[in-house]
C-alpha cells in the first residue's frame, strides 16, 4: 500500500512501512544532466585554448594586451582563463574590482559569462564601460597567473596551489608542454567535483522535469491550477507553493515539487512542506477544516537517505507525497479528484511507469 492510499491513522501507526514504501519508487538521473542553453562542447572550449596559446606564445608571454586580443578575438578564450583560475563569475569580478579599484559587480561578469557561451566565436567591441571590465578583468588575470600560489599557513590552502598555477608562469609552461600527471589531474577533480559549475547552472532545468510532469497530469485531467514563479509573493503564502488549485485566490490543495540528489538540501525541502502544513491547520485551530490539502512531489536519492525526515513529509502531508513512478495515481488518491473535468491518464505518467 502506498501512502497516499492509506489512513493518517495507519500511517502514524506504521510509519515505517510506509517510508519503504516511498523509497522503494524514488528514481534519480543524476547520472545524466540537461546540457541547456549556452552549453560549451569540447572543441568549442579547445578553440579558445589553442586561441590563447597562440597569442602568449605558448604561454611563454602572457602579458595582458596579448590575452586580452585573444579574447576580444575568441570570447571563448575567457571561460578558459577563468578556468586556468579556478575561479567562479562572480569571484573574478571581486578581485578584480580589490585590485584595480575599477567597480567590477557579478552581476556583469555573469551576463558576460552567459554571453559568450551563447555566442563563444563572436567577436567583441574594443570600446565602452564593457571593454574596460574585461580589460581590468585581464589584467588581474595576468597578475595572478604569473605571480603563482604565495606562501600560506600549514592549515589553509591557497585557491592557486593547483596544478597549473603553483609556480606562475612556470607551471603553465609545463603544463601545456607536456600535459598534466594523471593522479594531479584526479586530485584537482576532487576537490573540484566533476561538472560542478555545470550542474549548479542547470539545476532550476533539472527540477523543471519534475514539474513538467505535474503540468501534463493536471492539463491531462482538465484541472485548473496556478504554477508560480521562482521566489514569487502570493498572498496569504510567505513562501509561494509551486502549485496552487484552482487559484491562489481559492487555494485547495497545494503542491511542492522537490527534486534533490542531496540529503541536507532534502532536509530544509521537507521543512517546507512543513511549514505550509501549519499554515493549512491554522484554519482547523479556529474550528474549521485545514484551509487546503498539501501535497508533495518529490523525486532523487536526496529523499531516499533519512527515513526519520521521510516520516516528517508523510506525516505533514497525510500520506500524500508522490514520486515519478507513482505519478499517474496524483489526482486520484487526493482532493484533485475534485477538481477533474476530463478523464484520461498522463501521456508523461504512462512513459515513466
Amino acid at each position: 500500500m502506498h501512502p497516499f492510499e492509506a489512513t493518517t491513522e495507519q500511517i502514524q501507526t506504521d510509519p515505517e512501512s510506509f517510508v519503504s514504501v516511498v523509497f522503494s519508487s524514488l528514481v534519480s538521473e543524476f547520472l545524466v544532466l540537461p546540457k541547456g542553453d549556452g552549453f560549451i562542447d569540447y572543441p568549442v572550449f579547445e578553440s579558445g585554448y589553442e586561441q590563447l596559446k597562440q597569442a602568449t606564445e605558448s604561454f611563454t608571454n602572457i602579458e595582458p594586451a596579448r590575452v586580452l586580443a585573444a579574447t576580444l578575438q575568441r570570447p571563448i578564450s575567457i571561460i578558459v582563463l577563468r578556468s586556468m583560475l579556478g575561479f567562479t563569475p562572480p569571484e573574478w569580478a571581486y578581485v578584480t574590482t580589490q585590485r584595480t579599484g575599477l567597480e567590477v559587480n557579478q552581476g556583469f561578469t555573469r551576463s558576460l559569462d552567459r554571453k559568450v557561451r551563447m555566442n563563444p566565436a563572436t567577436p567583441l567591441r574594443e570600446d565602452g564601460l564593457t571593454y574596460q571590465r574585461l580589460k581590468a578583468l585581464v589584467e588581474v588575470a595576468c597578475q595572478l597567473l604569473a605571480e603563482g600560489a604565495p606562501e600560506t599557513e600549514v592549515h589553509k590552502l591557497h585557491r592557486l596551489d593547483k596544478a597549473d598555477t603553483k609556480r606562475g608562469v612556470e607551471s603553465v609552461q609545463t603544463l601545456a608542454g607536456i600535459g598534466v600527471p594523471y593522479a594531479m589531474l584526479l586530485y584537482e577533480r576532487f576537490l573540484g567535483r566533476p561538472f560542478a559549475g555545470h550542474r549548479d547552472s542547470v539545476s532550476e532545468l533539472v527540477g523543471d522535469s519534475l514539474e513538467s510532469v505535474i503540468e501534463d497530469v493536471l492539463a491531462k485531467a482538465g484541472i485548473s491550477y496556478r504554477k508560480t514563479k521562482r521566489a514569487e509573493r502570493v498572498p496569504g503564502f510567505d513562501q509561494a507553493p509551486d502549485f496552487i488549485i484552482p487559484s491562489e485566490y481559492n487555494p485547495q490543495v497545494v503542491i511542492e515539487a522537490k527534486l534533490t540528489e542531496d540529503d541536507g538540501t532534502a532536509r530544509d525541502k521537507i521543512t517546507r512542506v512543513q511549514h505550509l502544513q501549519s499554515l493549512s491547520m491554522e484554519g482547523q485551530a479556529a474550528g474549521g477544516p485545514p484551509k487546503y490539502e498539501v501535497i508533495a512531489c518529490i523525486a532523487g536519492r536526496g529523499f531516499g537517505v533519512r527515513r526519520e525526515d521521510m516520516k516528517k513529509l508523510l506525516l505533514a502531508t497525510r500520506g500524500k507525497v508522490f514520486t515519478l513512478k507513482t505519478m499517474d495515481q496524483l489526482v486520484e488518491h487526493s482532493l484533485l479528484k475534485t477538481f477533474r473535468t476530463k478523464s484520461g491518464e498522463s501521456t508523461i505518467a504512462k512513459e515513466l511507469d
